[in-house]
């Protein structure tokens, strides 16, 4: 199982809230970034973190956040979550789970075409050939929360969409949303669309939803968690609020 969310820990009640999810779920945990408000800085992951989500610092693969590079190169991210961050100041790297390929990259740096990082991407993916990848970062190309989808995230998009991707998690917006398989122009594809979801819901103050976008499936103002069931030819995914008040959970084959 790979389980976790975004915008995760400002010292208020969301974090112990949603970490207490995580205290009943197994399986690897994720982070999509902004882990530690305001600046992630050293003392917020002590203070705001640690205490919360840091009981499952040694099952969680960290990505970085907007925050997290407040404070500079985002050091104390990097030093936080040591070598399950991947290499010392990149910010991108890959592991197996399962049949899975997972990859959790930075949308702080550049995700352009000719990026060292799309670089390093296609070249880890053609190393690690599977029938299942999932791919989690901060910023999402799509979403209906207050900051919207951010257009830099376009190539990174179309990049996966031409290495065969499944899965797409993202957050940034405080929110939980879930989108249809979409191509590399942002029309759905039923047969090798990305599914993306937008779960900056982790703690941090949930925002309103703005508007509904056409691919657009599911999407609430609330604070948990979504558990992905990673099998070896589909996934299926269940978001585990805070509360009743939501509910949203399906399944869907690879590619």
């Amino acid at each position: 199982m790979l389980v976790g969310a975004g915008d995760i820990a400002d010292c208020g009640p969301g974090a112990a809230l949603t970490a207490a999810l995580l205290d009943r779920l197994d399986g690897t945990v994720f982070t999509a970034g902004d882990n530690a408000y305001p600046a992630g800085a050293r003392a917020d992951y002590q203070n705001c973190y640690e205490p919360t989500w840091g009981r499952h610092r040694s099952r969680t693969r960290p990505a970085p956040g907007n925050h997290d590079y407040t404070t500079p190169y985002a050091s104390a991210y990097f030093e936080y979550y040591g070598a399950n961050a991947g290499p010392f100041g990149l910010g991108y790297y890959s592991y197996t789970l399962g049949a899975w390929h997972v990859i959790s990259l930075n949308s702080e740096i550049d995700v352009s075409t000719g990026s060292a990082q799309l670089q390093w991407l296609r070249a880890d993916i053609a190393a690690n050939p599977a029938r299942c990848t999932a791919v989690y970062w901060h910023r999402p190309l799509y979403s209906n929360g207050n900051h919207g989808g951010d257009p830099r995230m376009q190539d990174l998009w179309r990049t996966i969409y031409d290495l065969d991707v499944d899965l797409a998690i993202a957050a940034h917006d405080h929110v939980y949303q879930r989108f249809a398989p979409q191509d590399a122009s942002g029309r759905i594809d039923w047969a090798r669309g990305i599914r993306q979801f937008v779960v900056g819901t982790g703690g941090a103050r949930a925002y309103p939803i703005r508007s509904i976008s056409a691919n657009s499936e599911a999407a609430a103002s609330v604070l948990g968690v979504v558990a992905f069931t990673l099998e070896s030819e589909r996934y299926s995914w269940r978001f585990v609020g805070v509360d009743n008040t939501f509910h949203d959970e399906g399944s869907a084959a690879c590619h």
